[in-house]
């Protein structure tokens, strides 16, 4: 059996598509399909059921991905056992992450861990906190890094840093702080969507005070952490987020930032991955990094 016929078909399981597939590997949709098509062969069996653009996993395709994993995971465990040295080992680890950890957490996190495994290499992708937890159950990414948790019985989750949210306004608006949420929405606000983390833990805390989104102005939502930063700066509304975002911010002078009173949830940032899912090797020393940081969230 063709080890990398293996590596590909599991690309191609994992992204449910030939062409994404193809452009993760980094090989034509031609190459990629006859690597297809002659494991097929080799096993005398039909790996995909192919229904327009859909490609969908038969029971064959289905078991054999459960050994192939295990198969390809034993071939890294191997190399790495023949190496003199773990700083020979090399491997690539996909993480889907959500926009605070992404610009604030994750490269400290690859910065120290590169001084052990400097061969390892990441693909990094950034969406929502609820699209990364879809990412990690998709099995398209090997570890997902996001600030909310969404309950799922396949999925781990690792907590290993916390923080809180603080109220930012521009230069032009000042407080006397702690600032209370009945004064904080009288303001028009700039809110993150509402797939984001932040905005989960202020839908608690709005539901905890008995305040109704009804009674919010909401002057703009965005996708973009960099850009709700903007329009505060511009004075187009003030904004809840991430302390760890809006600190650097505040030190050159270009927000100012406050305590909100009564806000005393903390905010708690996980490493999650799929239970089913057999990580490869350098996934693996990644998530055993991470639990040393690891954090009592109760």
């Amino acid at each position: 059996m063709d080890l990398h016929q293996l590596f590909v078909f599991t690309k191609v399981v994992e992204h449910r598509n030939f062409s994404k597939a193809a452009d993760d590997v980094f090989l034509s949709q031609s190459t990629v399909s006859s690597h297809i098509k002659a494991l097929e062969k080799s096993l005398n069996l039909k790996l995909f059921d192919r229904e327009g653009r859909d490609t969908i996993l038969t029971p064959h395709g289905e078991r054999l991905y459960q050994w192939a994993q295990k198969i390809l995971l034993l071939k890294d465990e191997a190399l790495l056992d023949l190496k003199r040295e773990m700083m020979d080992f090399r491997g690539i680890v996909k993480i889907a992450t959500s926009s605070v950890p992404g610009s604030f957490i994750i490269p400290n996190m690859i910065k120290d861990f590169n001084h052990a495994y400097p061969n390892i290499s990441f693909h990094i992708s950034e969406s929502s906190s609820k699209r990364v937890v879809e990412h990690v159950l998709n099995r398209t990414v090997d570890i997902g890094i996001l600030g909310e948790k969404y309950e799922n019985d396949k999925l781990f989750y690792l907590p290993f840093q916390k923080e809180k949210l603080v109220l930012i306004t521009s230069n032009e608006l000042e407080f006397n702080g702690p600032v209370c949420l009945e004064e904080i929405i009288k303001h028009p606000l700039i809110m993150r969507s509402s797939d984001s983390g932040t905005r989960s833990l202020i839908n608690k805390f709005l539901e905890k005070k008995q305040i109704s989104k009804e009674h919010l102005n909401i002057a703009v939502h965005t996708d973009s952490g960099n850009s709700l930063i903007q329009f505060v700066i511009q004075n187009v509304g003030i904004s809840i987020i991430s302390e760890m975002a809006a600190r650097e911010f505040a030190a050159a002078n270009l927000i100012h930032m406050y305590e909100i009173k009564d806000f005393y949830d903390e905010r708690f940032f996980y490493l999650a991955y799929h239970k089913n899912k057999t990580l490869s090797l350098a996934a693996k020393l990644f998530i055993e990094n991470v639990k040393e940081l690891e954090i009592d969230v109760y």
